[in-house]
């Protein structure tokens, strides 16, 4: 069988010479039909037609060869399409995990590294204006907002919050003793013993019992009684007492008096309802002392007089030259009472003489 294919073909190449009025294009696709049709059956075929039905068959082979790529280009197309939509989406579905992976990531990092607060505290001089209850109190603030954990580093922020003389004093140690605070209850612990004034609590619970309010406004009143319970902090003073001590120590007046018809369960609310109190009572007196009367204004016509403050102004003047007079008068007797003394001397030595 493939002999007598090799012999067709032969018979078939050796006939293009007979087809030379097709062209190379057309000739191509005979030769594409031989494959697909067989190469006797196109020969035969070829044989049966005229030149022109030659020409158009050949035509219409080479446009079905054409409407057949354009819809394997079409397939094609539509293939791709979809290949690049599911790429699309699972793209979009790995950045998506991606996303949520980097999330998750970050509030891992975020619940292993908390955020700091940085607070700024006074500096502490070593000073008796300087409250050193209140400069520790800041401190530790300071300390848990920017959550310092390491005690060296407690120590060394400590230190650097220093000033003045306790300043001068902790590099002092330092220089002797590298180690001198080995935590910051020890480094607390001997700044309190350096710097605190001896029985300071005692002298603060002194004071605080027989404060009284004086000249002072009650917001000043109440910030030192604020301050004076700040330093007792070993043994403090409970509330009840407190609220006595405030009361008690008020000036006499409407807050102190509204205070006693109230129950207080603590300073801080006795505090509050006196600082409200103070505040109403300004109020209303500078409502009060703000009040002017209306102005007049000269209209330019004639006005209406007032005949009873004219008899009133002329009785009050006839009153004054009335007491006018006395007083000439009096001053005249006067006058002459004291001469008579000096008179009577001058007649007894013969200066001068008096005339009964």
């Amino acid at each position: 069988m493939n002999m007598l294919d090799d012999e067709d073909d032969q018979s078939f190449h050796a006939t293009r010479d007979g087809y030379s009025h097709l062209s190379d294009v057309e000739w191509d696709a005979v030769e594409r039909m031989g494959s697909t049709m067989g190469i006797h059956a196109v020969s035969v075929m070829l044989e049966a037609l005229n030149r022109d039905a030659q020409h158009a068959t050949i035509a219409k082979f080479i446009q079905n060869e054409l409407d057949a790529e354009r819809e394997k280009v079409a397939l094609l197309h539509q293939q791709g399409s979809q290949q690049a939509e599911l790429l699309r989406e699972q793209g979009a579905q790995q950045f998506e995990l991606l996303r949520q992976q980097q999330a998750a990531a970050g509030g891992s990092m975020h619940s292993r590294r908390p955020e700091t607060l940085k607070i700024d505290i006074s500096k502490y001089r070593g000073v008796e204006e300087d409250s050193l209850l209140r400069w520790f109190v800041e401190l530790d603030d300071a300390i848990r907002a920017r959550r310092i954990d390491d005690g060296d580093m407690q120590v060394a922020f400590a230190q650097s919050n220093l000033a003045g003389r306790a300043k001068t004093w902790a590099l002092g140690l330092k220089l002797h003793d590298p180690y001198a605070f080995g935590s910051l209850e020890v480094f607390k612990s001997r700044l309190r013993q350096t710097f605190e004034p001896p029985r300071a609590e005692f002298r603060a619970r002194t004071e605080l019992l027989k404060l009284k309010q004086g000249k002072r406004d009650v917001h000043a009143y109440a910030q030192h009684i604020r301050h004076l319970t700040s330093c007792i902090s070993s043994n403090p003073v409970d509330e009840h007492t407190l609220v006595s001590v405030f009361m008690q120590g008020l000036a006499d007046g409407p807050v102190k008096t509204h205070l006693f018809r109230l129950e207080l369960d603590s300073l801080e609310q006795a505090i509050s309802i006196a600082e409200q109190e103070d505040f109403s009572l300004r109020q209303a007196r500078a409502s009060s002392t703000s009040y002017r009367q209306p102005r007049r204004y000269d209209s330019g016509g004639p006005e209406p007089m007032e005949l009873c403050s004219v008899e009133s102004e002329k009785v009050a003047l006839q009153t004054t030259r009335s007491c006018r007079n006395a007083t000439d008068v009096r001053i005249q007797d006067t006058t002459l009472t004291r001469l008579v003394p000096l008179v009577q001397c001058l007649a007894t030595l013969g200066v001068v003489t008096v005339h009964p």
